[in-house]
């Protein structure tokens, strides 16, 4: 991003990377990137022996104190020109810029709020126990605070490729095997089992922010991601989850508003790159949740039938329409910002009402500076934590082998790995 007028593009951070087709590289590209040639790198001759490890680490040392050295100058030059242009680029959010956090008001946060049960975080896991004859999804959400409170849900969807239908069994084996062929293997994914998207993406991004709206009693609500993920903006291929999951997060936003959300892993290098300009305890507000899905709601297929009430205040909206209302009157109150928390840590990105990113960024902050080296709230940790123990992998394998084991086929269906240790 530069110091232009124009604003960045956040579009990046909610689509799949699996979705991007690869774009073509060339012979001077590789080069530029890697600073050496293709065919050299392919030479064999020029490989290291792996007991070589002197230069193997010398070269890494190298390596790595020239990308620092050269991000460094990046660095120096954003604070110096792009931070004072947050505010006054074209679309800018109300608050937009770079500010630093008092550590006074943070033990405040601490004291008045993260420490009293004022904040609830919520995070989500799931587990898959896939076999021919039945697929188990299992999807576990918790609630937790620092004052102990704590709430657990769970939802477990069963696929059966092959039904009781009272159809001709020939014309159903048939079907049966048509629908296998385009599964993946025992714990395989495959790009065409949309259900399996849906059931393990969709619904528990769902789960997670309808739990956090209508199950938390807190004054602060803390979520994991983004509020409006890729996979909810578009329903997973089912355009009645996103109806659903849109009226989720509009109530969210527009009735609880006091909500800070933190991503793990967002796609946008150049927000990061922005983040790691930022000193400790200081937060930028850099841009809205309108511009980070508007690719995403443009180029969506938003056609297909609804059978869930799609009345938006009064007047019924096509699929397509609402996806556009939500884009345009929910999303801009999304703030999307980035913060540090410590010297030693990352930058976050986080996401809070544009009314109240001020108070979300130091709750984002406060709970973060808990845990030097992450700088990622432990908060949603410990929500970690507690669905991990609670949903973990053996709560559902241990059951589902003790069914199988009742019908008398205790190992037919279980994959090599699964018996290795057996």
């Amino acid at each position: 991003m530069d110091d232009s007028a124009s604003g960045p593009d956040w579009s990046r951070s909610v689509e799949p990377a699996a979705s991007a087709e690869p774009s073509e590289i060339t012979a001077e590209d590789f080069r530029a990137s890697f600073g050496e040639d293709l065919r050299r790198a392919l030479d064999v001759d020029t490989w290291l022996a792996g007991e070589d490890l002197s230069k193997v680490f010398g070269r890494l040392q190298d390596e790595v104190e020239q990308a620092i050295e050269s991000e460094g100058r990046i660095l120096r030059q954003i604070r110096a020109r792009v931070f004072p242009a947050l505010r006054d680029y074209a679309g800018a959010p109300p608050g937009a810029g770079v500010y630093a956090a008092k550590p006074a008001d943070l033990e405040r946060i601490h004291r008045g709020l993260l420490f009293n049960g004022g904040v609830e975080a919520c995070d989500a896991t799931r587990q898959v126990h896939d076999t021919l004859p039945l697929t188990i999804y299992q999807i576990g959400v918790c609630l937790v605070s620092y004052q102990g409170n704590q709430g657990t849900w769970s939802q477990r969807l069963f696929r059966r490729d092959l039904r009781v239908s009272g159809r001709d069994p020939t014309d159903e084996m048939i079907a049966l095997l048509q629908r296998r062929e385009s599964r993946g293997g025992l714990n395989q994914p495959s790009r065409h089992d949309q259900m399996s998207e849906l059931a393990q993406r969709g619904i528990m991004a769902y789960a997670e922010r309808a739990i956090l709206l209508r199950r938390s009693t807190a004054t602060w609500r803390m979520g994991h991601g983004n509020p409006a993920p890729y996979e909810l903006i578009t329903g997973s291929g089912q355009l009645d989850l996103m109806i659903e999951a849109t009226k989720v997060i509009r109530e969210l936003v527009e009735g609880q508003q006091k909500f800070v959300f933190v991503a793990s892993e967002p796609a946008d290098r150049v927000l990061l790159t922005i983040g790691q300009a930022l000193r400790p305890l200081e937060y930028a507000i850099v841009g809205t949740l309108r511009e980070a899905i508007d690719a995403t709601v443009e180029h969506g297929h938003y056609r297909m039938r609804l059978t869930v009430d799609s009345t938006w205040d009064g007047v019924r909206l096509s699929a397509d329409q609402w996806i556009r209302k939500f884009r345009d009157t929910v999303a801009p109150k999304i703030v999307v910002g980035i913060y540090r928390a410590t010297k030693l840590a990352p930058a976050q990105v986080f996401y809070a009402h544009v009314d109240h990113a001020d108070v979300a960024a130091h709750i984002a902050l406060a709970d973060s500076i808990l845990q030097e080296h992450r700088g990622f709230p432990l908060l949603i940790d410990l929500a970690n934590s507690v669905c991990a123990g609670v949903f973990s992998r053996e709560t559902l394998n241990s059951p589902a082998s003790v069914a199988y084991t009742g019908a008398g086929v205790p190992w037919r269906y279980l994959s090599e790995r699964a018996t290795r240790y057996t």
